[in-house]
């Protein structure tokens, strides 16, 4: 699904629509990424090998559908920003959405 030009979500992650179709409930989960530690049964200092030179691998925990789509949290607003920013965002909306769409969307918001 795009939105203003950026894809927020897929198929890939369940949604479903809420408050009368106008906002997505999206179910991701916690991944873990980097920093795999593999054992290969090796042992470096009995065959001869070098010790292992610590390779600087962090494992980072992220959202998937964040991590997905690389969204970006949003700054705070106080009330009056948040209007401002919801009413330009709602106009910019409303021509792409289709027209039965437009109509749900401005009855319900």
């Amino acid at each position: 699904m795009h939105c203003i030009g950026d894809k927020l979500l897929s198929d890939s992650f369940p949604y479903k629509e809420i408050e009368k179709g106008m906002l997505w409930e999206v179910k991701g989960k916690w991944v873990v990424q980097g920093a795999i530690d593999v054992d290969i049964g090796a042992n470096p200092s009995v065959e001869g090998g070098e010790e292992d030179e610590g390779v600087d691998d962090q494992a980072v925990k992220v959202v998937d559908i964040v991590d997905t789509f690389r969204l970006q949290e949003h700054p705070a607003f106080d009330k009056k920003q948040f209007v401002t920013y919801m009413k330009r965002y709602i106009k910019l909306l409303t021509p792409k959405l289709e027209p039965e769409k437009q109509e749900l969307f401005n009855k319900h918001i």
